[in-house]
């Protein structure tokens, strides 16, 4: 470099695109190899094991799971709640008795009602 002239900053220099390698038939064949494994990453991630559609069905099973969570949760607290009326309460224990076991008190009188066949009209 002579004397008094100044360098190119390299920084200034801009890169030359490279010419295209290969024969047109080639960059089809690679076109449309890429095209198709982007189409099947596509349909994958739509329609695989963990694709999209089955992260929806997951989170409504997730939903209904948590539904009858609560509602168990809720039966739960309530026979809680019976279970220990029962064992402090001597008048539900008796109508329990009354009710399911068909039972009375010492000197209550007893009606036994039986079907009565219909009349026949003539």
């Amino acid at each position: 470099m002579p004397l008094g002239t100044i360098p190119e900053p390299i920084w200034g220099k801009r890169a030359q695109p490279a010419a295209p390698s290969g024969s047109p038939r080639r960059r089809q064949i690679v076109n449309a190899l890429l095209i198709f494994s982007a189409v099947v990453l596509l349909v994958d991630a739509l329609v695989g094991d963990t694709g999209f559609i089955h992260r929806i069905r997951a989170g409504r099973q997730v939903q209904e799971a948590e539904a009858s969570l609560s509602t168990l949760k809720r039966q739960n607290a309530q026979m809680r709640e019976y279970i220990q009326r029962l064992n402090e309460d001597p008048s539900l224990i008796e109508a329990v008795a009354r009710e399911e076991l068909g039972l009375i008190r010492p000197g209550e009188p007893l009606f036994i009602v039986r079907d009565a066949q219909p009349a026949r009209v003539n």
